[in-house]
């Protein structure tokens, strides 16, 4: 027995002796005497401060009636933390939702906040209240449609805040990796600067020939050119580095084995180089390509810090595109384009579990019209499931394509997505149940069972689309089919789909 059992002591009470008591609460204010005859004796529970009334998971139900005091239902999170779900005052009563949904256990914590006086009442003696007293009926079917309503409404919440952390999560790791690149080049570019700024002093203070201001000026115009050469094998640019170093070294130049791989990065030959060579002496050779190499490093980290931003700017454009994708009421959608956007968000996801995402990208047109929204939260909640069930380096497809109308006017042709996973598939009794609100197969805590739910409302009600599953193990797939026609105006909802 739990400590807070220990904190309850229960005795069994006729129900006339408690005439007096339920005629000042809720569900029995307006209920007759003799009405509640059946119910010759009920429990009479006294819950000290902190005593455990109902234990998630566990049974058996039973419907309470608070005369005097107060409790609380508390949720119980996957961190073992308690979320308050709601309170029951004097004179109100709880516990009826779980009968009323078909459940066998109770779903909350429920404790006594300050010492507290109950009626507690069984299964039976709840349904033959039910059957008997109309007035308490009311009240108590009123009460179920106010908690499944605050339910319904927190788990929204709840379920918006998820895909929220899972969006934030992603894009905080997206931006690590250019932020901190862009961070290391402006770093390695102020050094270069010094760097530069001392052989430019040393230069300076010797007077150039025309043809020693030519071979530079041909240098740097080489130098800023570009970020990269044509791209060579790993074997190639080897041989092309050494070849050049040794050059280098032979002409006396400092730091030979240094300088080499970044002129050979930005396609620097010995060609170009034999001028130097050639007007410059030794000691101003030297410092020429060394003045040369720090510009040329310098170009590079300045390429690099625009790749980075260029990463962060595509990030911010995916973000925008997933989180505003609704705010036009009639527009064009590209469904590869909104589909790309929620593969670079979950980007991080797949990378942690080595996930590989294979695109046929081959629906044409891939454009729709509609005044739909929230595609991308589609996507979202199927690759993100689709991850979660894969395996470590699995793989994921995502294909798109057209299918024509038939010939029938209804029919207005269909642009076809599947997403399909190689995890452990969807149980067969578990399978026609997955787009039930509420309903979840993971562990209390970690999903609210309205994922799938607003999958299937966005494309059947804001689309007028259809969504499918078909699972077996090793092999999910879940296809949706958007209507190319677009929404008419006027109609919400779309075709009615089976």
């Amino acid at each position: 027995m739990s400590a807070g059992a220990q904190l309850m002591s229960i005795e069994s009470v006729p129900m006339k002796e408690l005439a007096g008591a339920l005629e000042r609460t809720r569900p029995f204010a307006d209920v007759p005497a003799d009405a509640l005859e059946s119910l010759s004796v009920v429990d009479r529970v006294t819950a000290q401060a902190g005593a455990t009334l109902m234990e998630p998971g566990k049974g058996p139900l039973h419907y309470w009636l608070v005369l005097d005091g107060e409790c609380r239902a508390d949720r119980v999170e996957a961190d073992g933390s308690l979320s308050t779900v709601g309170t029951a005052q004097s004179g109100e009563a709880f516990g009826e939702t779980p009968f009323l949904t078909g459940k066998t256990h109770a779903m909350f914590l429920v404790t006594a906040v300050r010492d507290s006086l109950l009626l507690r009442f069984t299964a039976d003696q709840f349904w033959g209240l039910m059957a008997c007293c109309p007035e308490a009926r009311k009240v108590i079917l009123a009460d179920m449609a106010m908690r499944l309503h605050a339910h319904q409404a927190e788990a929204l919440h709840r379920e918006k805040l998820v895909s929220l952390g899972t969006l934030a999560a992603g894009l905080m790791h997206e931006l690590h990796n250019p932020g901190s690149a862009a961070k290391r080049a402006a770093s390695q570019l102020r050094e270069n600067l010094l760097k530069l700024q001392d052989l430019s002093l040393r230069s300076a203070s010797k007077p150039k020939t025309p043809d020693q201001m030519q071979c530079m000026h041909n240098l740097l115009q080489h130098a800023m050119k570009g970020c990269h050469c044509s791209a060579m094998s790993s074997v190639e640019q080897a041989d092309a580095e050494e070849k050049l170093a040794e050059w280098l070294q032979d002409a006396g130049v400092e730091n030979a084995f240094t300088i080499a791989p970044s002129l050979v990065e930005i396609g620097f030959e010995q060609e170009e180089l034999k001028c130097a060579r050639e007007y410059f002496d030794a000691k101003s050779f030297s410092d020429a390509l060394n003045w040369l190499e720090a510009l040329v490093s310098s170009v590079s980290l300045v390429c690099s810090i625009e790749e980075s931003i260029s990463r962060v700017s595509d990030l911010a454009m995916a973000v925008k595109k997933f989180a505003y994708d609704d705010r036009s009421p009639v527009k064009d959608l590209d469904v590869h384009d909104s589909l790309q956007s929620t593969i670079t968000i979950l980007g991080h996801k797949l990378r942690i579990k080595q996930i590989g995402v294979e695109k046929r990208f081959e629906a044409s047109p891939s454009v729709i019209h509609t005044r739909g929204s929230a595609l991308s939260q589609v996507w979202t909640n199927l690759i993100d499931n689709a991850a979660d069930a894969s395996p470590m380096q699995g793989q994921i497809e995502i294909a798109t394509w057209t299918e024509p109308a038939n010939g029938n006017g209804t029919d207005p042709g269909w642009l076809a997505v599947s997403i399909t996973d190689h995890g452990p598939g969807i149980p067969a009794d578990v399978l026609p149940r997955i787009f039930e609100a509420f309903f979840t197969t993971k562990p209390q805590g970690s999903g609210t069972g309205l994922g799938l739910e607003i999958v299937h409302r966005i494309v059947t009600q804001k689309f007028g689309g259809k969504i499918d599953v078909e699972s077996q193990p090793g092999n999910t797939r879940f296809l949706v089919r958007l209507p190319l026609s677009g929404i008419p105006a006027g109609n919400g909802a779309g075709p009615k789909t089976k």
